[in-house]
């Protein structure tokens, strides 16, 4: 809008100061004595008066404030309304504001916020003279708005909108036909949580017209926002890459540690997300939780325990894979080496209070995750006996997760808490939880436990790359002397975290622990 001619200036009082308002007082002038009256209120009041009355559509109220009314007035302001598609509109003076001197009266300057066709906001500027001793609008078509002019008029007019674009992080859009099926199928996801975004929406704009004859465009029609995604494509690429010539069915997830960011999800092969929604029972993964409980409780990674090959808990009897016997050896060696027997008998001996079942909920389990996209809750069932506590300390039992959840797990070792996944960088509705600081001894542990079952453990005999911590799991499912397991692995290096199972393929350390080397490996 053109600046008003004029200078601005602090409202004061006009001609006659002494005098009081409505009362007539003589003056002494040359040759005689002169009646003066004061003009009542001030440019400010009258203005004030004026959008109060044009935000209640009191248009007689309006009228009664103008110095010259047109006869069309009222239908001036509802034809106003009508091209705008207007269903609400309000009209005020910001304070504080200055009043405007100009030729043949004051100006004041109004804010307007409109609604319903197309949503806007604009300033404007009512003129005000004296007429009879108050302050009244001079009205012309600017009053309505500063463009408009005999002839002119602002309409709102309806284009289509362009579809929604779904972007990686770095702006690639990823729901294109030629995108990997496993973002194909986030997509979806997304799709299921933001239905209206997906939904082409019919845009508006605000033209400028003289008569029917379109003038130009005042407000461009605004875009359907893209919905941005944390998806790390070259990460995806990476775990792509890693599942290749696996044949069972498989997953991937990888998170960025300090936010929870996720950054890849893959599906080989496409169809169900199992990443996202598949329910595992964790296996030795879940010792993260465990050892995380029993170190709050006082133990050491030094600390010497004993791992027999077999040991009876509550009746029933629990072995390490192979039936291996490792003796007396230190924490950190029975958790790099797996031991389900030390596990299952600390467990019971020190945390059959609820402790491992609050301790799960540090680490998210029993906790629902809204990533922007459908994915299931980690499950830890109170455990009912002492069977039952060994089970679930070993990620046996009724306790389940996603790969999604297990790789929130070692996440929250790598940056010290536990942080709700996301998949989107916009605020999410229905998060129920922030960060989750870990005690910082327990992760100060957890670092060293992690480690050594890639330097000296279970996974030792993969060609892991510097620095990477991980846990590998071995999840039997079914009934059977030999029931059938999914192979697990989750860990991090740096900021990536990550978790990978392999159904029904038999130990971590021979399937997925490889397929999480390849990974890194393979990382930018």
């Amino acid at each position: 809008m053109a600046p008003q001619t004029g200078t601005i200036r602090r409202r004061r009082s006009r001609r006659w100061p002494w005098i009081t308002a409505g009362l007539l007082v003589p003056a002494v002038a040359a040759g005689g004595v002169i009646w003066a009256l004061r003009t009542q209120g001030s440019p400010e009041e009258t203005a004030d008066r004026y959008l109060a009355a044009w935000t209640a559509q009191n248009y007689g109220a309006m009228r009664a404030l103008v110095a010259d009314p047109p006869a069309d007035f009222e239908a001036r302001h509802k034809r106003f309304r009508t091209d705008l598609k207007v269903t609400q509109a309000a009209f005020h003076r910001p304070r504080p504001t200055g009043v405007f001197a100009s030729s043949g009266g004051d100006t004041v300057s109004f804010q307007a916020k409109l609604a319903g066709g197309h949503d806007w906001d604009y300033s404007g500027r009512l003129k005000l003279v004296e007429r009879d001793r108050t302050w009244k609008v001079a009205w012309t078509p600017a009053t309505l708005h500063p463009l408009l002019a005999p002839g002119r008029s602002l309409r709102v007019v309806a284009e289509k909108g362009d579809p929604l674009q779904v972007l990686a992080a770095d702006g690639t859009p990823v729901n294109t036909p030629d995108a990997p099926g496993s973002v194909q199928q986030l997509v979806e996801g997304l799709r299921q949580t933001y239905p209206d975004r997906f939904k082409a929406p019919d845009r508006s704009r605000i033209d400028l017209y003289q008569g029917d004859e379109r003038i130009r465009t005042v407000v461009e029609a605004g875009g359907n926002r893209p919905l941005k995604t944390t998806l790390d494509l070259a990460v995806h690429r990476a775990g792509a890459a890693s599942l290749e010539g696996v044949r069972k069915p498989a997953s991937l997830v990888a998170l960025r540690a300090s936010t929870g960011e996720i950054m890849a999800v893959v599906n080989k092969p496409g169809g169900f997300n199992r990443a996202l929604l598949g329910k595992y029972p964790p296996g030795s993964t879940f010792k993260v939780v465990t050892a995380s409980a029993l170190v709050a409780g006082g133990v050491s990674p030094g600390e010497r325990v004993t791992c027999p090959a077999e040991k009876n808990i509550g009746g029933f009897p629990f072995h390490n894979a192979g039936f291996k016997n490792y003796g007396t050896l230190t924490f950190q060696e029975a958790f790099a080496h797996s031991c389900n027997t030390t596990f299952g008998e600390m467990s019971v001996a020190s945390l059959n209070d609820g402790r491992l079942e609050e301790v799960a909920r540090s680490f998210g389990f029993g906790t629902a995750i809204m990533p922007g996209v459908p994915a299931v809750r980690a499950e830890f069932p109170a455990p009912k006996d002492d069977t039952d506590l060994a089970s679930a300390s070993i990620g046996q039992g009724r306790v389940l997760a996603s790969p999604l959840n297990m790789a929130s797990v070692a996440a929250a070792v790598a940056s010290g808490a536990w942080i709700p996944p996301r998949l989107v960088t916009e605020e999410l509705t229905g998060q129920d939880s922030g960060p989750r600081p870990l005690d910082p001894a327990v992760v100060s542990a957890l670092r060293k436990l992690m480690p050594a079952v890639v330097t000296d453990g279970t996974a030792h005999a993969v060609r892991f790359p510097a620095g990477t911590a991980g846990k590998t799991g071995t999840a039997e499912y079914g009934s059977g002397a030999e029931p059938p397991a999914h192979s697990w692995f989750i860990g991090y290096k740096g900021d990536v975290a990550f978790a990978i199972i392999v159904e029904g393929a038999g130990a971590g350390s021979t399937v997925a622990a490889p397929v999480a080397a390849r990974f890194l490996t393979a990382l930018p």
